[in-house]
């Protein structure tokens, strides 16, 4: 039996390490068990296939963009779909908003401490010594969206439950 979940943009944002791949993986699983259509487009994997991408305001802009036509489109043709990126600017939040029809901006506002407590790459470490440049939260900074559809500290919330949250928006 399909789901009554319609066709939708989550879009998780936040800093390295605040959950976004780990709560889209746990989502993608539960909406697909509910014989919901969905793509999950994770910043880390997109980056793997296409390494040219930069990390300059003006090319994480370009990426975030792109990220959010391409959203749109499978959006548009009936796919729930799960997008996790730093996308650490507003302004480019917003640009991949407008291309889309239902747009749910979910906020990972874990604090930056627990992210480098998490941080198995050993990335912010590398930020801090200088080998990593334009690493948001270190060297590089993260707008707090002003107007995110859901807030979710990972520090305080399971996966689970952080899950279930998503989950009755999307059936909102």
């Amino acid at each position: 039996m399909r789901s009554k979940i319609q066709p939708a943009v989550v879009w998780f944002t936040g800093l390295s390490g605040s959950g976004k791949s780990t709560l889209a993986e746990k989502l993608e699983h539960a909406l697909k068990a509910r014989g919901v259509d969905t793509e999950t487009l994770d910043g880390d994997r997109v980056r793997a296939a296409f390494p040219s991408i930069g990390f300059s305001r003006e090319e994480r802009n370009a990426h975030i963009r792109r990220m959010g036509f391409m959203a749109g489109l499978l959006e548009k043709h009936g796919v729930v779909v799960l997008a996790s990126f730093v996308s650490p600017y507003e302004e480019a939040r917003q640009a991949a908003r407008r291309q889309c029809r239902n747009f749910i901006e979910v906020y990972l506002s874990t604090p930056l401490s627990e992210c480098e407590r998490r941080d198995v790459k050993g990335l912010y470490s590398k930020a801090r010594r200088g080998e990593i440049a334009n690493f948001t939260g270190v060297s590089d900074p993260y707008e707090v969206p002003e107007h995110p559809d859901l807030v979710i500290d990972t520090t305080s919330l399971g996966v689970d439950e952080s899950v279930a949250l998503v989950l009755g928006r999307l059936q909102s």
